[in-house]
């Protein structure tokens, strides 16, 4: 049964990480045993901005943020989708807590590297942002399952024009695609990958997690802020 609580579609926000969960939550003060529970995790109903949302938790990776996109389109009938969230940077013109509202989104993790190029059109998804009325950054987001670590990683989609990257846009924005439903990306860039030939992979690592939790409560807060209600239109 589809639940819109007013005449007019609603407009889906999907938070993949449980720390951007976790943040998303405290901005909107809600509390976990407020939420409606769907297959994915947790979701409110609000009205924001005169606009009826449906917050929701799809969790991480593309299978799983594909079905609740899919599941919640279904359920509430959305209008829209807003995709909020963090994402590592490549575009060295960036820096951490940059905000990037991509035009583009591909996969880059659905060809033979070896044979063909790292993405297809067909899978690319591309994002018109004519309506939006105030100065941003745009640029190419790429979607693999496999976060970008790894300094051979960074430097293949470097070498391929893509902006930042994630773990779940673009397979968001393909189910969006196929159902003729408009997407808006709002990502902060959390952390940059390092070189762990000059450590270790290990530290290498840690050291970017570190940096990427840590940077989560601040790109949440300030997309929210900054940016939430331009893009409800």
């Amino acid at each position: 049964m589809k639940e819109n609580i007013g005449s007019e579609k609603m407009i889906g926000i999907s938070i993949a990480n449980s720390t951007e969960w976790e943040s998303t939550l405290e901005y909107f003060r809600k509390k976990h045993d407020e939420c409606l529970i769907s297959p994915y995790g947790e979701y409110f109903i609000i009205n924001y901005l005169d606009n009826d949302i449906v917050v929701y938790r799809s969790n991480v990776r593309k299978v799983a943020s594909a079905g609740c996109t899919q599941y919640m389109i279904d359920k509430f009938n959305l209008g829209k989708v807003i995709v909020i969230g963090t994402c590592a940077g490549v575009d060295d013109k960036f820096h951490n807590l940059d905000i990037i509202i991509p035009n583009k989104l591909v996969q880059y993790d659905c060809t033979v590297r070896e044979t063909e190029p790292l993405v297809k059109e067909k899978f690319n998804v591309d994002i018109d942002l004519s309506n939006l009325k105030f100065n941003y950054n745009t640029g190419t987001l790429g979607t693999s399952d496999k976060p970008l670590v790894m300094w051979n990683d960074y430097l293949l989609v470097r070498d391929n024009n893509i902006t930042i990257v994630d773990t779940e846009a673009a397979g968001i924005g393909y189910i969006c695609k196929i159902n003729n439903i408009p997407i808006i990306v709002i990502k902060g860039i959390s952390d940059f990958p390092t070189n762990e030939e000059e450590s270790d992979k290990m530290t290498s690592y840690t050291e970017q997690y570190n940096v990427f939790v840590k940077n989560i409560p601040i790109i949440m807060n300030k997309i929210f802020n900054e940016y939430l209600d331009k893009v409800m239109l």
